[in-house]
């Protein structure tokens, strides 16, 4: 955590989101706010100058053209978005071979939502974890077979390479840049200036995978979910479910991975997880009551469901989401 200025560029080509520039530059910008200096030096560079059209028409100027070999290089380079369509626009193509010339020159390379087809036509995804918005992680896998593409996160580290999924996910990746650079405290300084309701971890699913999953749920699930919620705070073995909706113990299962990519033990502790956010926003029982409520056993093990399925634990949620919370 030094107090070395670092030189961070935002590399902009014409259509990107403007949230995917905004997001990051405002953290980074209250972030030399909170430490009262510059850390961070800020610049938009682009393969058109001096200014660049947005997505719905917002124009960034400012725009500084991409410089030529031996010029001094940046110590954070940021593609902010990037086009998903093949062939790519001219100006995606150019800031791809400028990055295949110089990237080994720049110490941290971080796309944010579409930025990692820009990332992988330079070859920076090849052999390692990287992630993009939800639409087009499907793309990026099939454009992109040497990287490996997930979704369980809203953004991804490795090594000198960081991906983020869609829009707001730059913000949270701004943030973890942040607190390795200077620390918990200073991040967190920052996302309360910026008014957060919460401040995601990596790990974090996107939402958006949620709600594509609810739009194609079946009918059957109904009938699944209205037992188990009616019997949420009792001890639910598999054979207890399938006895109580009218099916086999191997048909629930079968069932349950074949319609929901899921076990019947996770869609139980998802839904004690949804409860158990619903009474943390509307109710002001103590944790260990709603431990009780909803099956959990103890709190270490309702602590662990909502850490590894949110990223943030009970106690931070309901103090971001209950009705009347700051």
């Amino acid at each position: 955590m030094g107090r070395r200025v670092k030189r961070v560029w935002f590399l902009v080509c014409p259509g990107t989101g403007v949230l995917n520039i905004a997001g990051p530059w405002e953290v980074l910008g209250h972030a030399n706010d909170v430490l009262g200096r510059a850390a961070y030096e800020l610049e938009v560079v682009g393969p058109r100058a001096p200014a660049v059209e947005t997505r719905h028409g917002l124009v960034v100027a400012g725009v500084r053209s991409l410089p030529r070999a031996g010029a001094r290089l940046p110590d954070i380079a940021i593609v902010a978005g990037g086009s998903p369509r093949t062939p790519l626009p001219d100006g995606e193509s150019r800031l791809v071979r400028w990055l295949r010339r110089h990237h080994r020159r720049i110490p941290t390379v971080i796309s944010i939502c579409t930025g990692a087809f820009v990332l992988g036509e330079a070859g920076l995804l090849d052999g390692r974890r990287a992630t993009t918005h939800w639409l087009y992680l499907a793309e990026l896998r099939a454009r992109f077979p040497a990287a490996h593409v997930v979704d369980q996160g809203i953004f991804v580290r490795d090594g000198e390479v960081w991906t983020s999924a869609g829009l707001t996910a730059g913000i949270d990746l701004a943030l973890a840049l942040v607190e390795e650079d200077h620390g918990h405290r200073v991040a967190m300084a920052v996302a309360k200036r910026m008014v957060l309701f919460l401040r995601r971890s990596g790990n974090q699913a996107q939402f958006s995978s949620a709600l594509k999953r609810q739009e194609t749920e079946p009918p059957k699930l109904r009938d699944v979910s209205t037992f188990v919620l009616e019997h949420v705070d009792e001890a639910l073995p598999v054979d207890r479910i399938a006895a109580g909706v009218g099916m086999s113990p191997r048909t629930l299962s079968r069932w349950c991975r074949e319609h929901l990519h899921e076990s019947p033990a996770e869609l139980v502790r998802r839904l004690r997880v949804d409860e158990a956010r619903r009474l943390l926003e509307e109710t002001p029982l103590p944790l260990k009551d709603i431990t009780a409520r909803t099956g959990f056993g103890d709190a270490s093990t309702m602590w662990r469901a909502f850490t590894q399925s949110l990223g943030v634990t009970p106690a931070a949620y309901r103090q971001r989401f209950a009705a009347g919370a700051p």
